[in-house]
């Protein structure tokens, strides 16, 4: 299947409707998503990516219903990564000696994955390359987000193939965001961003500045995954400047986990103290062992305080509250405070771990943390919320 994006160019990728986890199963999609892979055709013809491995034979057996491969000039790699490049292998067997541009550190990537060694041209920013017509401008963006990776403008349509950049896990057989929910787009954007490009904030403001600084006219941004920006595609680049600088909006939000319901009921009451302080924040609550990490970490993106809680057991938190503190810690946000609660029977380390780990991902603790023992009483509720209107004035 393939879709006119513009005059010769195409859309010939694999839209995965079933797709529920991703990077292994570290990003859930409930949405599923897209492979985008693009077909230029000019005096030379281009092929920008390919898609995921398990679509391979699909994609190579689609593309043949659309072109002859020799008409192939050239193959260009934005990123190595498998859910872009799996295809290629299959491609290249009918192909072996057409050039691949790519970065240098992608023909380390691709030699990595698939120990071929095929006709590499490795570019760098500003180099060119002539389909007739119209040139392809490569655009390094090492780092965003592998070191790899890298963008493609086509000159006269005026098009960004940003790669990774501005995409979204979601499937629509409308792949234009004029098309779509844009509740649904905007959600997807913003997740994709949280839980992928966040560590790389700085780098995402300089690269931008950099391409914006070239001065380009731009009608159109094609990403690797999820819709097209052609309405007002500036938009979504307005979008990363605002979530790379350290963004946050009016919102506390208090993640638990609870084994006989103490720290759930703490959190409750933290949560009442925080909305008698100040009725206009907005809180929300989450339980980490019945939420989506991935969601759970986009409202940590979006917040500008977090409390967390958990009963100690072994002397330790639960398990999946600590999998989300790993996760925090690795994405590196930024200009956040936080604080710690939860309940205990004997030893009681569970709050001094939370704020000790808070600490290590870069938040700012607020407060002491607060400690039930046992099942809260009246007095340990009553503490509860007067811990969360103390929270509430102290972000």
């Amino acid at each position: 299947m393939k879709f006119e994006i513009a005059p010769n160019v195409y859309w010939v990728g694999k839209i995965d409707w079933e797709l529920r986890k991703f990077h292994g199963e570290e990003y859930s999609t409930h949405r599923g998503s897209s492979y985008n892979s693009y077909l230029i055709k000019d005096d030379k013809t281009a092929l920008i990516d390919t898609v995921w491995l398990p679509f391979a034979e699909e994609f190579v057996s689609n593309l043949a219903r659309e072109i002859d491969f020799d008409k192939i000039d050239y193959v260009i790699a934005n990123h190595a990564e498998m859910d872009h490049s799996g295809a290629l292998p299959e491609l290249m067997r009918h192909i072996p000696d057409k050039p691949i541009y790519c970065t240098a550190n992608a023909v380390k990537s691709l030699k990595g994955h698939y120990h071929q060694d095929w006709n590499f041209q490795v570019v760098k920013t500003g180099d060119k390359l002539s389909l007739g017509k119209k040139d392809l401008v490569f655009v390094e963006a090492m780092m965003l987000h592998w070191p790899d990776s890298m963008m493609t403008y086509l000159t006269g349509d005026a098009i960004l193939f940003s790669n990774d950049a501005f995409g979204q896990h979601m499937a629509s057989e409308r792949l234009f965001n004029d098309l779509v929910a844009q509740s649904e787009l905007f959600e997807e954007a913003t997740k994709y961003y949280a839980n992928i490009l966040t560590p790389f904030s700085p780098l995402v403001t300089k690269k931008i500045n950099e391409v914006i600084a070239l001065n380009l006219p731009l009608q159109a941004i094609c990403p690797s995954h999820g819709v097209i920006w052609r309405e007002n595609p500036l938009q979504i680049v307005q979008k990363y400047l605002q979530w790379a600088a350290d963004y946050q909006e009016n919102q506390i939000t208090i993640i638990y986990d609870t084994m006989w319901n103490g720290t759930r009921i703490l959190a409750e009451n933290i949560a009442r103290g925080i909305v008698q302080k100040d009725d206009k924040v907005t809180v929300k609550l989450y339980n980490i062992a019945r939420s989506d990490i991935n969601d759970l970490v986009t409202e940590v993106f979006k917040s500008k305080a977090i409390l967390l809680g958990s009963p100690t057991i072994n002397k330790g938190i639960l398990s999946a509250m600590a999998a989300l503190l790993e996760m925090i810690t690795g994405l590196k946000f930024k200009n956040k405070k936080a604080a710690a609660f939860g309940c205990y029977g004997w030893s009681g380390e569970s709050v001094r771990i939370l704020a000790d780990q808070l600490t290590k991902a870069g938040f700012a603790i607020a407060g002491e943390g607060l400690k039930a023992v046992w099942q809260p009483n009246d007095e340990a509720l009553a503490q509860a919320f007067e811990f969360g209107k103390e929270f509430a004035g102290k972000v």
